[in-house]
């Protein structure tokens, strides 16, 4: 059978960068994905993009569940929990305002890669006014690797189970990821992989740099 993703947005007053992120989910060639958009009430016209693409993107013979979640939040790590409380994917990808799939087989081309484990991670492209750079994933997440890098979110799927069973820190304004990778290999041992897939490109003026 299929796996399912889901995919994790959270948005607020991202008018500017958030169709390329609603538009790389939309043209994913596979077809069970939940995309699950979690807005701390804008005051632009973000929520007017997400129901025209919400109208848009159910339709079709690869139609997206779409979910629209706007209430107010304190910030994005709360943002990100309330996704997971409410993704029913076997694995969950958080693609914030901004970032995009690398391409529309992305999805495809991972599937077969997660095979059950933990935290499957592929490649990025980060991206900033005049450079693009790959970064690879680590063949091992040591200690050492994770004390001068952070993995890119937009490129790590992680098994929902594991994320509704341990949370982000919410008290931690910037770096509750990073501390939830760290936790989650040196506290609480999971299994980790890297795939062969350019899942993401990230860019640096978006919510998550």
């Amino acid at each position: 059978p299929m796996i399912k993703f889901t995919v994790v947005t959270c948005t607020f007053n991202a008018e500017s960068v958030l169709q390329r992120t609603l538009d790389s989910v939309n043209k994913q060639t596979y077809c069970n994905v939940e995309h699950l958009i979690i807005d701390g009430v804008s005051k632009d016209k973000t929520l007017a993009m997400v129901k025209a693409y919400q109208h848009k993107a159910q339709v079709g013979e690869n139609a997206h569940e779409i979910v629209v979640y706007s209430e107010p939040d304190k910030g994005l790590y709360d943002a990100m929990n309330k996704g997971i409380a409410m993704a029913t994917g076997k694995y969950c990808i958080f693609m914030n305002s901004g970032d995009h799939f690398f391409s529309a087989t992305t999805l495809e081309d991972a599937a077969p890669q997660l095979d059950g484990t933990d935290y499957c991670v592929g490649r990025t492209i980060v991206l900033d006014e005049k450079y693009a750079s790959l970064r690879m994933p680590p063949k091992s997440p040591t200690l050492r690797y994770l004390s001068d890098n952070a993995l890119q979110h937009q490129s790590t799927f992680i098994k929902t189970k594991l994320l509704k069973e341990h949370t982000y820190d919410e008290s931690l304004k910037i770096a509750a990821d990073w501390a939830h990778f760290i936790e989650s290999w040196y506290v609480r041992p999971h299994s980790y992989k890297p795939i062969d897939t350019l899942v993401a490109v990230f860019y640096l003026d978006g919510i998550s740099f």
